[in-house]
């Protein structure tokens, strides 16, 4: 699915008029709570099958990212080799969430929904499901990274527990070589770190 008003592909979906656009199209602005609109679609979540999901993850990181390597805390992924969580509606995968583990935190390194499915709990089950497994296995904080210019990323984790803890002045610019525009146009520089403290 392609952005309403370019040829790039959409990964975001206008909440008042349910549009689907790209980065550069979306735009920021305060909305009241009547004017988002709730999607109800079901889904199921469960951890990707890397023979059968590896393919469609990989759809997903080229249709957000353009690119299959992340960089996150220093460190760089290839995003479809990660264990991931994946969610379904029927047989269809509409988002997915990727991480790594080291010895006391996991690090959420790509999480990505499907504009349709938008603002109907995809993202936060994903996240609460990775939060699950980190807990069974000791973990003692989740991790995650975005760029400056995702400001709804940042509400994101941010209403699901997460604080920042720490900016990486021009990360982002300095692995393209260049500043790229995101989202509303802002320029794309810095990453921005943050945790939760699982108890």
């Amino acid at each position: 699915m392609g952005c309403e008003y370019c040829e790039k592909d959409a990964v975001y979906r206008c909440s008042v008029c349910g549009r689907t656009l790209c980065a550069e199209h979306a735009k920021l602005q305060t909305v009241c709570p009547s004017c988002i609109k709730k999607n109800s679609k079901r889904y199921n979540i469960d951890n990707a099958l890397p023979a059968k999901d590896k393919e469609k993850i990989q759809e997903f990181v080229r249709r957000f990212w353009g690119e299959q390597e992340q960089l996150a805390f220093d460190r760089r992924f290839m995003v479809s080799d990660l264990p991931a969580c994946v969610a379904r509606k029927g047989k269809e995968i509409v988002g997915f969430v990727s991480f790594a583990e080291t010895d006391n935190t996991v690090i959420i390194v790509a999480l990505g929904i499907l504009p349709e499915c938008q603002n109907a709990g995809v993202g936060r089950g994903l996240i609460e499901e990775v939060e699950a497994q980190a807990k069974r296995r000791r973990k003692q904080k989740l991790l995650v990274s975005t760029s400056n210019d995702d400001l709804p990323a940042l509400a994101f984790y941010q209403s699901l527990g997460f604080q920042i803890y720490e900016v990486k002045p021009n990360a982002i610019a300095e692995k393209h070589g260049k500043i790229l525009k995101g989202i509303g146009g802002l320029p794309v520089r810095d990453e921005i770190r943050l945790q939760k403290i699982l108890r």
